[in-house]
């Protein structure tokens, strides 16, 4: 092995290879091994038949499969099969299961762009198209996104530009406008028959719900107000509409803590006079301020005419059931953990969700009633399962799992028989399970004094009293948890490879719940002073550093950082605020003056107006620092980024350039923020290790 090792420093000496090619040979396995497992999105069960639907992200080639009873065999639909960078999800059935709808592109930014990330000089578009599920090729529809299949399974409603279309199924006619309507339209919701179907009339300041007749080609609004008004559910017998409403106000929250707000409520209204009463409405403390989980609506309406909906009221994210009548809601997730996705039975009985109940850094399958009673647990251990949508026979459970070595992939429980893969065989030959680590849970103490948990990824082959260069990683959101296993999110399923290739490399990695993240209550959540409120999570990036420094298997003088987004934010924070710490780190679009970075949300936005709060927001961002900033970086953006302004990177570059720091750089043009091509996340990754190699083990 050294003789080899020293042959490929000779090849890099003489320019023959890359370095970061000479770097993964020392490696138990390379960068394109740990990410060559497929990833699985959109699972959907079908409304009738037993069968079920999800995507498949294999390296950058999107493509539907299916699965359908007695054998649950999964088989691919569609043949797409380059890595393009052209997104695909929204998948809707039709009634009887024999068609699938499903929209291919990505959505486009301020300038009404749609994503071409790998710039095709043919441009690209975001389209609905339709595909029998016994197979053959797809159809195109038209352009548009979220398509609301009719349940009279003639057509399908969908969005373009902000207004509703429709379309036949059978292609009989172009796609035509439904109606005319001012504001944009989101949240397509048909009645249970069809013959009306509910939407979100977005107003900018204030939102509506409006019901459209068909047959009558009538349009109503329900209660309109001056507040904004979400996620219209349908009555069982589709004669009232349920929504929630929360009241106007123009308090800037972005990146802030909001623990406390006016209490926001649910309504029902009689869709035949646009009438509503309010049912239930949150107290006033915690609670207050809305809380959502991951679900196709925020309220789910149940058997028995009762309502599911999520309420932080204890200061974790439950769930509760209240009477569509009114009344006192029915806590139907007791305990000090947090409810994420969440769907209901085809019965409507039953709640199925999952949580971190009992095992915080992971998430299990529970089930409870509508009506209240004790959750039952459907899977445990050491796995991380997610998704949960039961088959329309009301026996069958889908869902996706995966574990600290094992990846993400789909699997079917029938009844209570053991979870089996519905498309075994996809995971390549020499996708390296075993030479994985499993990550150690940790909890350190942050610089203020607050308990801060993690993982750490030690190598394999660290040997006692050894000293090694280590790593501080930092997710995005901030509204993240990185758990004990691959990760239910494509961009992080990625960064827990990039974790393990380093430790891989070497490196001990430790990967930092930090404070504004999910996962541990609304107070750890809306933490006091963070992000552009004060940065507060800095204490959690000093106490990493120094939690580090004092390991006993930790080179002192060799300790980097990396992370993308809020992540980067908080790599460009230690940077600049702690040098002499941190030896190098690697910013993926990073937030570097929080003025830009809420601009890039909320365009209105006006620092002059607020010169207290912005000159804060600037005091909590590493621009604010750059004058201690001695420690090299890699910055690595694409310039068609919608959540990070690129200008982040440019000012940073530019302030960091005029203080003679180290910079590399490494651009995509045309990607967007979560890259959408598979080879940039290899090539940035690659960057990643080989700068980290340089800095930190050379």
């Amino acid at each position: 092995m050294r003789t080899r090792w020293l042959i490929y420093v000779i090849f890099v000496l003489l320019g023959a290879v890359p370095a970061s090619r000479a770097v993964a040979q020392e490696a138990p396995f390379t960068l394109a091994q740990v990410m060559s497992a497929p990833f699985p999105s959109d699972l959907s069960a079908a409304p009738s038949g037993g069968a079920v639907a999800w995507v498949q992200n294999d390296r950058g080639a999107r493509n539907i499969w299916v699965a359908a009873p007695s054998d649950y065999r999964g088989r691919q639909l569609t043949n797409f099969t380059e890595d393009d960078g052209q997104a695909l999800g929204s998948l809707a059935w039709t009634p009887d299961a024999a068609t699938l709808v499903f929209v291919r592109g990505g959505a486009p930014n301020r300038r009404g762009e749609i994503p071409n990330p790998t710039s095709d000089p043919d441009g690209a578009e975001r389209a609905l198209w339709r595909i029998a599920t016994s197979g053959g090729e797809p159809v195109m529809i038209g352009k548009g996104s979220s398509p609301a299949v009719s349940p009279r399974g003639d057509g399908v409603a969908f969005l373009r530009s902000g207004a509703v279309y429709w379309a036949p199924l059978d292609g009989s006619e172009e796609p035509v406008q439904l109606f005319e309507a001012r504001g944009g339209a989101g949240s397509l919701r048909w009645s249970p028959g069809g013959a009306k179907l509910a939407f979100v009339s977005g107003r900018g300041t204030h939102s509506f719900i409006g019901v459209y007749d068909v047959d009558a080609e009538t349009l109503r609004f329900l209660a309109p107000s001056v507040d904004r008004d979400s996620n219209p559910a349908w009555s069982p017998d589709g004669a009232r509409v349920a929504f929630m409403r929360r009241p106007a106000s123009t308090r800037l929250t972005s990146f802030r803590p909001v623990r406390e707000a006016r209490p926001w409520s649910i309504l029902v209204a009689d869709v035949a006079t646009g009438a509503a009463q309010t049912i239930w409405r949150a107290d006033e403390g915690a609670g207050s301020a809305f809380r959502g989980v991951t679900a196709a609506n925020q309220l789910l309406w149940g058997d028995g005419d009762r309502i599911v909906f999520p309420w932080e009221r204890d200061g974790w994210t439950h769930l509760y059931a209240v009477s569509a009548n009114g009344g006192a809601a029915t806590l139907l997730t007791p305990g000090a953990f947090e409810v994420e996705q969440v769907t209901l039975s085809p019965d409507r009985r039953d709640v199925l969700f999952n949580s971190n109940q009992d095992d915080i850094d992971r998430r299990h399958l529970w089930r409870v009633a509508v009506t209240g009673g004790p959750p039952t647990a459907i899977t445990q251990g050491a796995g991380i399962e997610w998704a949960p949508v039961m088959t329309s026979d009301g026996e069958t459970l889908a869902f996706f799992r995966a574990g600290a070595r094992t990846p993400a992939h789909a699997a079917i429980q029938k009844g209570m028989g053991e979870a089996q893969p519905l498309a075994p065989g996809t995971i390549p030959s020499d996708y390296p399970e075993q030479a994985l680590v499993e990550p150690q849970p940790v909890t350190f103490t942050a610089a203020d004094g607050m308990s801060i948990p993690g993982q750490l990824f030690l190598p394999q082959d660290l040997r006692p009293g050894e000293r090694r260069p280590a790593l501080l990683f930092f997710h995005g959101g901030s509204r993240r948890q990185m758990l004990l296993g691959w990760h239910y999110r494509g961009y992080y399923n990625n960064a827990y490879a990039m974790n393990q290739y380093l430790a891989g490399l070497g490196f001990i990695v430790l990967s930092v719940n930090f404070r504004s993240g999910i996962g541990y209550g609304m107070e750890f959540r809306e933490a006091l002073n963070y992000g552009a409120s004060g940065g507060s999570e800095f204490f959690d990036v000093l106490g990493a550093g120094l939690y580090l420094k004092s390991r006993a298997d930790v080179d002192p003088e060799r300790i980097g950082l990396w992370g993308g987004s809020y992540g980067g934010y908080l790599t460009a924070l230690g940077l600049a605020r702690a040098s002499d710490l941190f030896a190098a780190g690697v910013d993926f679009h990073g937030v570097h003056d929080w003025n830009v970075g809420i601009q890039n949300f909320i365009p209105s936005y006006n620092p002059l107006e607020i010169p207290e709060e912005a000159r804060t927001a600037f005091e909590a961002s590493p621009m604010a620092y750059v004058d201690n900033w001695r420690s090299p970086v890699l910055v690595i953006h694409g310039d068609d980024d919608r959540n990070v302004a690129f200008k982040e990177t440019i000012n940073l570059v530019e302030a960091l350039r005029e203080r003679g720091v180290e910079i590399e750089q490494l651009v995509f043009p045309d990607e967007v923020h979560g890259f959408l091509v598979h080879r940039n996340w290899v090539e940035a990754y690659s960057a990643t290790a080989d700068f980290f190699v340089r800095k930190l083990m050379n």
